[in-house]
């Protein structure tokens, strides 16, 4: 279906904005006239213009787009934020025809944006490719909706079921590869904030940087009850802001902020609570096999990624486990199996990254 590859280019464009849209929602956009792409934008930073804005922009013949139809994603916003109405720039360019992928996911203001274009005679359809289109923005709706950040658990395991050996010193079983060890830098980059548990920090001393990939480094988070973490670790170098759990006040570090929770009652929620209140949209959780254990028990997750090693440690610590009831999606990334689970109903329906070349294919731009 013609209306399906349109969008499916929408859904690609969109993602372009992963990393640098927050707190907006990714979307894309393309303007279609016989049976042409003429037109095509994403929303590309927080702050500045919108997907139909800068699809709009790219039309070269401007004379055209009174013949045209508009593909978006999302339904185009009717209020004034950071910056102008998008429905109003339809409008005022006369595009004819609007098809949206899916409404504006809040009531207080769904369907506003589409009221506004059928009031001025335009034509409008709602609803191509929606799950697959609501999928996209999920990490947008999550926060949203549950006032929290998306939760995506990442851990490497051997073939026999470990994540590395029992040590009080010395490093890491290294069960990734030089170009899987990318990937997990590439996730780094596609997250606001990242989550390590005292031990891990201690243990194994990491930067939770952004190095092996472009892109910001998200915000360092770990748990620190007791205060027995030492200054010198390298989450406390001051390059990326830190915030460190604690039971206790403790004396400041530059660009690391304590806060103070209480570790008698569960700590997930209030970890959760202050995350939300910061603004930080996404969680990616690293530490180590009891932390990432409390995440999956307490069904606090919305995608997981388990690296499959061949190596064997035959003993060791365990690695997470995952409910068999629980399906997940079979990978695999420069020779590494991966397991994707997704936790809601509307993203299983979808791996966006996987087939997007094909399901565009054959389209004409000009």
């Amino acid at each position: 279906m013609e209306e399906e590859k349109y969008m499916w280019r929408c859904i690609q464009l969109a993602q372009n904005g992963l990393c640098s849209v927050a707190p907006n929602p990714m979307v894309g956009a393309v303007i279609v006239c016989d049976g042409k792409i003429i037109g095509e934008g994403y929303h590309v930073r927080y702050g500045e213009a919108h997907a139909e804005v800068n699809a709009i922009r790219s039309v070269k013949d401007a004379s055209l787009l009174k013949r045209s139809t508009i593909y978006v994603t999302l339904e185009p916003c009717s209020h004034y934020g950071k910056t102008p109405p998008c429905a109003d720039l339809i409008i005022e360019k006369q595009i004819p025809r609007i098809v949206i992928g899916c409404r504006d996911p809040f009531p207080e203001v769904a369907g506003r944006g589409i009221q506004k274009l059928k009031d001025v005679g335009r034509d409008v359809s709602v609803g191509i490719l929606e799950e697959e289109c609501r999928c996209l923005i999920r990490r947008f709706v999550t926060f949203h909706t549950f006032h929290r950040p998306y939760i995506t658990l990442k851990w490497a395991e051997s073939a026999d079921g470990f994540i590395d050996l029992c040590r009080n010193s010395g490093s890491p079983v290294m069960l990734s590869t030089p170009l899987t060890s990318m990937l997990v830098h590439k996730k780094r980059s596609e997250h606001a904030a990242i989550l390590v548990g005292t031990h891990t920090a201690e243990l194994d001393n990491p930067s939770l940087t952004v190095r092996n990939w472009y892109g910001a480094s998200p915000v360092r988070i770990v748990l620190d009850r007791k205060q027995r973490l030492l200054p010198t670790l390298h989450l406390f170098d001051g390059n990326v802001p830190t915030f460190v759990f604690t039971a206790q006040p403790h004396a400041g570090l530059p660009n690391v902020e304590y806060l103070r929770i209480d570790f008698q009652q569960d700590i997930l929620p209030q970890i959760m609570q202050i995350l939300y209140e910061r603004g930080l949209q996404s969680l990616l959780v690293e530490g180590g096999s009891t932390l990432l254990q409390s995440f999956i028990d307490s069904d606090l997750w919305d995608e997981v990624f388990i690296e499959k090693s061949p190596v064997l440690l035959a003993s060791g610590v365990k690695a997470p486990k995952m409910s068999d009831k629980i399906s997940y999606v079979g990978e695999r990334s420069f020779g590494r199996s991966f397991l994707h689970y997704r936790a809601t109903k509307q993203c299983e329906l979808l791996h966006i990254d996987a087939s997007l070349s094909e399901k565009t294919g054959g389209l004409s731009i000009i």
